[in-house]
């Protein structure tokens, strides 16, 4: 009976510690914040820095304290990665964290076990581009001309392990053709020699090829979103025209440090997607190729595992290394 008796009184005992430690999380959360939040993002003009900005002017309002952008490139994952869990320092990042580590040996985080997601914030889906001269009209059409010709059509790309390099070998890789690559520095050149004819293809950003798409010089087949984009009216994409379940989009998400108590991660989201869900919000990332995403941690959380999974396959079998 005694037995019985302890045992009752410890279960007690233990929901009402619970219940404290519940309590002190929700009520430090009410309190948050107190003093300024740094959102550390990669390099000044990048895409991501971008996000960092238009979140970081309006969480200053929403949350009453200063939110200041830190720029830090790769090595801001690392600081992030060892804050203090208090939500006063958070990260603003897109695909090199979650890719990089299946790029380098060296990585000295790790997505899942260093970080925990608040929200998806935009998404920049990217476009299947051709010269002209080629003699293909849809995604369909490319891929039997691929097949026709092993080897003989080319893509340019950034530098190895770049969103332009991993976007034409994910389309290789489904679709079963031999494309060759041409390597640039940077996605500038590229686009340059595939304006005049030297590269046949290539599958970027739709933020700075508009022009020369509406102008003639380039053919958009289509764009490598889920589902029809407002960046490209009338354009349809990669998945219903010719290569079912592809898609390519540089995405930026909100991240704290793991173990950040859920009240906090809560809070963050809540401001965070209300920040996104705003017209000025979205009309901002539509000016600059993106489309404002906000989402659950638990939705961010899946989308990366899901790329991670199928680009570590890529990545493995067309033996990419960042350089």
């Amino acid at each position: 009976m005694s037995n019985f008796v302890s045992s009752a009184a410890y279960c007690r005992h233990c929901c009402v510690a619970g219940v404290l430690v519940l309590s002190a999380t929700q009520a430090s959360a009410q309190k948050f914040p107190v003093k300024p939040v740094r959102i550390v993002t990669s390099a000044l003009g990048s895409g991501s820095d971008f996000t960092a900005r238009l979140v970081a002017q309006a969480l200053s309002g929403r949350l009453g304290q200063q939110v200041i952008v830190d720029n830090r490139g790769l090595i801001g994952l690392e600081m992030v990665a060892k804050a203090p869990p208090d939500g006063y320092t958070l990260l603003a990042y897109g695909s090199p964290l979650w890719l990089s580590p299946l790029l380098r040996d060296n990585a000295t985080w790790d997505v899942v076990r260093d970080f925990a997601p608040v929200s998806l914030t935009n998404s920049s889906p990217n476009l299947v581009i051709i010269h002209p001269s080629i003699p293909a009209r849809s995604i369909r059409e490319l891929i039997a001309l691929a097949k026709a010709r092993p080897a003989e059509l080319n893509y340019g790309s950034g530098s190895s392990g770049s969103s332009t390099h991993l976007a034409v070998e994910l389309f290789k890789s489904m679709a079963g053709v031999n494309i060759v690559r041409i390597p640039y520095k940077g996605g500038g050149q590229a686009l340059s020699d595939l304006i005049v004819g030297a590269v046949h293809l290539l599958i970027t950003s739709g933020s700075g090829v508009m022009p020369h798409i509406k102008s003639g010089r380039l053919r958009a087949l289509a764009i490598a979103s889920a589902e029809p984009s407002a960046l490209a009216p009338g354009l349809p994409t990669v998945a219903a025209s010719g290569l079912p379940g592809y898609e390519a989009a540089s995405m930026t998400g909100v991240f704290a440090p793991a173990k950040t108590p859920v009240a906090l991660i809560t809070l963050l989201n809540q401001e965070i997607v209300r920040t996104l869900n705003t017209a000025e919000a979205k009309e901002r990332l539509i000016s600059v190729g993106n489309e404002a995403v906000g989402s659950s941690p638990e939705e961010l959380s899946a989308k990366i595992k899901s790329e991670v999974v199928r680009m570590s396959a890529v990545i493995k079998v067309a033996g990419i290394r960042e350089e």
